[in-house]
């Protein structure tokens, strides 16, 4: 089969397109041998790529978390899922389970989900690790109810974007980040309330005022570094914030302490880092239920650029640059 290989940590250019062996047929009890139609690409791929795999003897790593595709072949045991079903998942790309920027991967039953009827392979492919982030640091890290307000940092982002749906889904009020009209006109049309045009207004002081002076119930940093620790004055007293980036050595703290807020970190690589496969099940089960909320037209996944799995450097050059609006994609094939 087809697959980008990551030959060496470094720049895009050392993703190179090869022919490797098809995953091996007969398959473990419940697995699947999926042909994957397309793949997303995000920003902890680029990390990967750049620092290295988390596993670097196992060398070289086919990258990509993100898959969507038809099944072609079934373990013995499995009992959910049949020749050509449609399924999206988060699972591999880490450096010891084979990615998705291939076209063909092996993954359990318990971990993947029916793709929604209602979206092409490539939007399906753009979803499975941003659903799954916004929805653990909203639901469950954040414990957002309905009616509460929350800040979300970066709206037009691949995060951002589902995070600002997924937030009104809860019943709550929402403000949030962007960095031009454009990106505003985008966000209001997931359902944004209040945009913050951080780069022309300080935005705890438009949160504040957003707010009558009380501060967000919960803040969702996307953007880390200085953001995070100057977030938590926008936060309300006895609120939450929680960042899906490692604080910096530098966060200063009192603040937060001061206001005693909940900090929650959100890594939703962890399942698949620590091998808990019961977390991994509940993470299919999130995009279950984010299948049926797509399929009835109650949540958007926004692709902006698509490339052919040839261009996966192309595609990690335009992720860094840090201007993307919504998701990119990898396609194997025009079914995308």
């Amino acid at each position: 089969m087809k697959a980008v290989l990551m030959t060496a940590a470094g720049s895009p250019e050392v993703l190179q397109v090869q022919e490797v062996v098809n995953p091996a047929v007969p398959l473990g009890n419940t697995e699947l041998l999926v042909r994957l139609v397309a793949a997303g690409v995000n920003p902890i791929d680029t990390k990967l790529r750049n620092r290295g795999t988390f596993y670097p003897d196992q060398m070289p790593a086919i990258l990509g978390c993100d898959g969507a595709g038809i099944v072609e072949a079934v373990g013995a045991g499995v009992q959910r899922f049949r020749l050509g079903d449609e399924v999206y998942f988060c699972y591999g790309g880490l450096g010891i389970h084979q990615g998705n920027y291939a076209e063909y991967t092996v993954v359990d039953e318990r971990f993947v989900a029916r793709k929604p009827a209602s979206i092409s392979f490539a939007e399906a492919a753009a979803a499975p690790l941003v659903l799954i982030t916004a929805w653990e640091a909203l639901y469950e890290r954040g414990r957002l109810e309905p009616g509460e307000r929350v800040l979300i940092h970066a709206g037009a982002g691949g995060v951002g974007h589902v995070a600002i749906q997924l937030a009104k889904l809860k019943g709550a009020t929402v403000s949030t980040t962007v960095s031009s009209e454009d990106k505003a006109n985008f966000v209001r049309q997931l359902g944004a309330d209040h945009v913050i045009f951080y780069k022309q207004i300080d935005f705890v002081e438009a949160a504040l005022d957003w707010t009558g002076g009380e501060g967000v119930d919960l803040a969702f940093d996307t953007v880390g570094g200085e953001t995070f620790h100057k977030t938590f004055p926008a936060v309300r007293v006895y609120g939450d914030i929680v960042t899906i980036l490692e604080p910096d050595a530098k966060t200063v703290w009192k603040t937060a302490r001061t206001r005693n807020l909940r900090i929650g970190l959100e890594l939703m690589l962890t399942p698949m880092l620590l091998g808990l496969n019961e977390s991994l099940q509940h993470q299919a089960e999130i995009l279950e239920q984010c299948a049926k909320w797509i399929d009835e037209g109650k949540l958007k996944i926004h692709v902006s650029h698509k490339f052919p799995l040839e261009e996966a450097a192309k595609a990690h050059q335009l992720l860094e640059s840090g201007s993307v609006t919504g998701k990119i994609v990898l396609l194997m094939s025009n079914e995308s």
